[in-house]
């Protein structure tokens, strides 16, 4: 269509644009050449609903093809799955009218019990941003805006309409809206979805601060800013703090009210004007539709992701591949039933469905092995006594014992978050039963976020972690399962022994309409590994069926507050695969609380067997800053850092230290700042301390003492001394002495460097 003048628009037709033209389009004004564009939600699999139309997943939409969830491409770490993925459901989308696909999600899983983590990439930032900026990239290179969601902190089902998520600033910044920061200024988004929740008692329709100072300002963000389906609570207030499009529609009643707010002054007709603006350029943007493409060539591509993604957590006594075994056992429901997506607004009607069983049964037959089947449960009727013990007497005559187990769909869904860490209790026995009759025992798990593997993990040989691999599973997990491909997945979440073990335990999911994020940035494992706390399985961690060597680290710093990595890689076993390379960074350099570990920078590479190659990684500032609530900027501190190479988060493999002279900015201190923060500043501890000296010495104490009365001065307000001091020391000159410092407000610029 032809760009449309905004000036020819009435203030009504303006006004119309900001809300849906229906359920999943935007505004048409066709008197002014104005067409209608189509959105739809994702963001693994295109669910475009022609007839009947909900945002829960409920209704009839189109077959269109379900790729691996953001649950399994976490696992992956792997920006070419992630822009695959993108690329297909780009061309998927404009062959069905789909102008905006509602993806990605980015937010953090800050309790593996989140009802919605398998549309969640992981608890870290890093890894998320870099995952979703590539899905980003190759869904709008093909002619399709993306939507990134759920802006901001929506890391709960529980009450998420109501909620309150309260959080203090630097745990923003680091942990919850780094993700969106990083696909904001590295992807341009042609869209993004504030979420339903409140953030410390803002509804995130309606919060300023989020929508433009950070958003915009900040971030330089000039994309459309749509609400969630439903989550614009007062359109005028919505609107006048940086939200665009309100959906869904029709909205002839919030066309109405917007219009009356600007006649009677509540909202700038030109804040009207910028949002239209926003919208139309999301029209013209609009892609040309396409014929229906080669969806057998999709299928094949979500299966070979989905074999990308499975995670090996154990594999005792070489018992996975099962390429030379005689006979296999398979059991559970889920061998015939898959799981392989979570539930809500996010389910795709696929265009058809890898059966485990069936994809098994073409393996053993292939090699002339013996294959049973035992139902072993039913997830409707836990108790199924006759069922379990079928399986387990079948078990007792087989070598290997394969059990598909998971959640059901039921109970990890939009809209619930889950009650359990544990896998229902008739499957715990059936695996604990079936482990102690056949020789070897294989567990297959189906599930959108972690599971607790305590009950029975000791019993068993090998766990394939599958989570929810898409259409194409069945067909990745039996060739995995019989070494046609080799595992390179790795956790993006921590598996803890324990929910009693989880940060979040006392604060998820809230009370009393609030959600207090007391963890602060000690998400995930930054938390076990600054506490020192067991998990079963660490972030990071997962196997292969073949080895590999990491050597040679050498660490080169860049400037004052960059450096570079390299490493070599060489795989040492018999067989392809893939490796993961992953650098963490460990200091307590600044003056605040660091993780012990944080991820840094990842990189997934191939390697034929007895190949080495040298793998370069760059590390920005944001790899070594923190945020300072009192400068509201990023500082990379003077200090000494530690560049890790892990295996996983808990185990490194090597390291150098090296200083960093950092961005030489030393936080100003203030009359409520306390002597001890005073006598340290660089420019005015020296003065300060000169004039200080004679006082204490009145009270017979010397500054420099360690005693008592010494920390009892250095831990008071300067305010406080001031007014002890008799006039000695002068608040004006104390501030004075800060002007000739470094310790001056950043500028604008400054404040948005990363």
């Amino acid at each position: 269509m032809a760009k449309v003048d905004l000036h020819v628009l009435s203030l009504e037709q303006k006004a119309s644009l900001l809300t849906g033209g229906g359920f999943w389009s935007t505004a048409a004004v066709p008197e002014e050449g104005v067409d209608a564009i189509v959105l739809s939600d994702g963001p693994h699999g295109v669910r475009r609903q022609k007839h009947g139309t909900d945002h829960l997943g409920l209704h009839h939409s189109e077959p269109a093809t379900c790729f691996p969830p953001a649950v399994a491409v976490g696992s992956s770490w792997s920006e070419e799955v992630a822009a695959k993925i993108g690329t297909a459901l780009a061309e998927e989308a404009r062959a069905l009218g789909v102008d905006v696909l509602l993806g990605p999600g980015v937010n953090i899983k800050r309790s593996p019990l989140g009802g919605r983590n398998f549309e969640y990439f992981s608890e870290d930032p890093l890894l998320s941003g870099v995952l979703a900026t590539a899905y980003v990239k190759a869904l709008q290179a093909g002619g399709v805006g993306a939507s990134l969601k759920h802006f901001a902190a929506n890391d709960q089902e529980t009450e998420r309409m109501v909620i309150s998520a309260d959080v203090d600033e630097r745990t923003l910044r680091e942990i919850h809206l780094a993700a969106f920061e990083r696909v904001v200024t590295e992807a341009e988004p042609a869209t993004v979805m504030c979420s339903y929740n409140k953030i410390n008692g803002i509804p995130a329709s309606e919060n300023h601060w989020l929508l433009t100072q950070v958003l915009r300002d900040e971030w330089g963000y000039d994309g459309a800013v749509i609400s969630d389906w439903g989550a614009v609570r007062t359109r005028p207030v919505a609107l006048n703090a940086g939200l665009d499009l309100c959906m869904p529609g029709p909205g002839h009643h919030a066309t109405q009210t917007l219009v009356e707010a600007v006649r009677d002054g509540r909202v700038e007709e030109s804040t009207v004007d910028r949002a239209a603006e926003r919208v139309l350029a999301l029209v013209d943007a609009a892609g040309d539709r396409t014929t229906a493409p080669d969806l057998d060539a999709h299928h094949e591509l979500a299966r070979e992701l989905a074999a990308e993604c499975a995670v090996l957590l154990k594999n005792a006594h070489g018992t996975l591949p099962l390429d030379r075994v005689s006979s296999v056992l398979v059991v559970g429901e889920f061998a015939t039933i898959p799981r392989y997506q979570g539930g809500g607004s996010s389910h795709v009607n696929a265009t058809r469905v890898d059966v485990p069983l069936e994809c098994v049964e073409a393996h053993t037959a292939a090699r002339g092995t013996t294959l049973t089947y035992a139902r072993g449960f039913d997830i409707r009727d836990e108790d199924g006594d006759a069922l379990r013990e079928a399986a387990v007497r079948a078990a007792a005559d087989a070598e290997v014992a394969v059990v598909f187990a998971g959640n059901p769909e039921a109970e990890e869904t939009e809209g619930l978050d889950r009650i359990r860490l544990e896998l229902p209790p008739a499957q715990v026995r059936l695996i604990k039963e079936i482990a102690a009759v056949a020789p070897r025992t294989v567990v297959v798990l189906a599930n959108g976020g972690v599971v607790s593997l305590e009950d029975w993990h000791d019993d068993v040989d090998a766990i394939l972690e599958g989570f929810l691999l898409g259409q194409g599973g069945g067909a990745a997990l039996a060739d995995l399962l019989f070494g046609a491909a080799n595992p390179s997945g790795r956790l993006a979440e921590t598996i803890p022994h324990r929910i009693e073990d989880t940060p979040t335990y006392l604060s998820f999911p809230g009370e009393q309409g609030h959600v207090r994020y007391s963890e602060g940035v000690m998400v995930g494992y930054r938390y076990y590994e600054t506490v020192g706390a067991p998990v079963r399985y660490p972030f990071g961690h997962g196997l292969s069926y073949t080895d590999f060597d990491v050597t040679e680290l050498q660490v080169q710093v860049e400037g004052p507050a960059e450096a570079s990595v390299a490493v070599t890689v060489t795989n040492t076993g018999t067989r392809a695969g893939k490796y993961v390379v992953q650098v963490y960074v460990c200091t307590q350099a600044g003056p605040v609380r660091r993780p012990e570990r944080t991820l840094a920078a990842f990189a997934k590479t191939h390697l034929e067997p007895g190949q080495a190659k040298e793998v370069h990684l760059r590390l920005d500032r944001r790899a070594f800053a923190y945020w300072d609530v009192l400068l509201s900027r990023w500082v990379v501190p003077d200090g000494t850092y530690v560049v890790q190479v892990g295996e996983n988060a808990a185990t490194v493999l090597h390291e150098q230290t090296v200083h960093l002279d950092g961005d030489g900015i030393h936080p100003p201190p203030s009359l409520q700042s306390n002597v001890g923060e005073w006598l340290a500043h660089p420019v005015a501890g020296p003065p300060l301390r000169a004039r200080m000296a004679p006082l204490m010495a009145q009270g017979g104490a010397e500054l420099d003492d360690a005693g008592d009365q010494t920390s009892i001065v250095a831990s008071m307000p300067m305010a406080q001394i001031l007014n002890l001091s008799g006039g000695a020391i002068d608040g004006d000159w104390l501030l004075s002495l800060l002007a000739d410092s470094d310790s001056t407000s950043p500028s604008e610029e400054e404040s948005r460097n990363r």
